[in-house]
């Protein structure tokens, strides 16, 4: 038996495996014994966290002077919006963004550890890293584009908007466990997605007042890579399971996938932001899930995105389309079109 339990503040993590489960008799004693090194993260908050929850909450009663601070979604531009399906983008609509034919910028895209989970789940970026790969391969397609300019990324850069996008959660946070659903049939109720921007900082701020006239650009592209947790659907009178990506993307899932427990999304952000550091529109577009199976979920668990699903997720093809584009390169492609018309 190969499960580990790994001591992390608030909560145990079980590591575990079942790429062999599947194909055998789903018996517990069957599921140990195929158990090799994998994440599934407990998903029922512990008395602590439940506490600390609630005081976290009363903290923003207590200093909500300070809400328009960096990473808060007040006064960011672009009010909270709650999405049953895709496209996942609001505000402005991209017809009205495309009337503004003036220069626009972009920073390089980057990786966001913890955009929804603890960074400690994120698969491993930096040099050498399946990440850092993609992220190569992502901007020099970009630049590409033509549709806009790469900027020089600098201290002042580090503190850009936060694009965030995933389930709905019990708290309306980030990064928080997904609400319950409360239909009476999982996966076909109303459910949504929550679309949010929080606010750069204010040396971001500062220093998009000084580049942009200088390079006469109107607007700034902000793009991120990060991991998300997306909601399983079914449909059918069989009850198919599948995930909807983004725009025109649905990722059909193995019967076997849990309804319960949301699935780890690798993802592209945006926004399009004014010299203000407001936000004009922002969206998300899925490139590929990892699901969690039934056996999984039954002890609480979530299955994680790891280095080798990015490695695949460099070379996945969306089968469904024309010449079969790589996966990423039209989530990237639909995400650009749509923040800047």
């Amino acid at each position: 038996m190969s499960i580990e339990i790994l001591e992390v503040p608030l909560v145990a993590h079980i590591v575990a495996d079942l790429d062999e489960i599947e194909a055998e008799e789903a018996t517990l004693a069957t599921f140990r014994a195929a158990c090799a090194p994998r994440i599934a993260a407990l998903r029922k908050p512990s008395l602590l966290q439940t506490l600390l929850r609630s005081a976290a909450a009363i903290g923003v009663l207590m200093f909500a002077g300070a809400c328009a601070s960096t990473g808060a979604t007040f006064h960011s531009g672009v009010g909270d919006a709650y999405l049953e399906r895709p496209p996942y983008y609001a505000d402005v609509s991209s017809a009205m963004v495309g009337q503004d034919t003036g220069r626009i910028g972009h920073l390089p895209i980057a990786f966001q550890r913890g955009a929804a989970q603890s960074r400690i789940f994120d698969p491993r970026d930096g040099t050498a890293s399946a990440i850092d790969s993609l992220l190569q391969q992502m901007n020099g397609f970009l630049d590409s584009l033509g549709v806009s300019e790469r900027l020089v990324v600098h201290a002042a850069t580090s503190g850009p908007p936060d694009v965030q996008f995933g389930c709905a959660t019990t708290s309306g946070l980030a990064g928080d466990d997904c609400a319950e659903r409360g239909d009476s049939a999982l996966g076909r109720g109303w459910q949504t997605m929550r679309l949010a921007v929080g606010r750069p900082s204010d040396a971001w701020i500062d220093w998009m007042h000084e580049v942009m006239p200088i390079k006469e650009f109107s607007r700034v592209l902000v793009v991120t890579l990060e991991v998300g947790q997306y909601l399983v659907k079914q449909r059918g009178w069989r009850g198919d399971k599948e995930v909807e990506l983004g725009t025109g993307h649905v990722q059909g899932l193995p019967w076997l996938t849990s309804l319960e427990a949301p699935l780890t999304v690798l993802q592209l952000t945006g926004a399009l932001v004014n010299e203000g550091g407001k936000a004009l529109r922002i969206g998300a577009e899925g490139i590929v899930a990892r699901r969690t199976r039934l056996l999984v979920s039954a002890i609480g668990g979530q299955e994680l995105l790891g280095e080798n699903d990015v490695t695949a997720a460099r070379s996945l093809r969306r089968d469904d389309l024309p010449g079969q584009p790589l996966a990423w390169r039209v989530a990237l492609r639909e995400l650009v079109d749509q923040l800047t018309g």
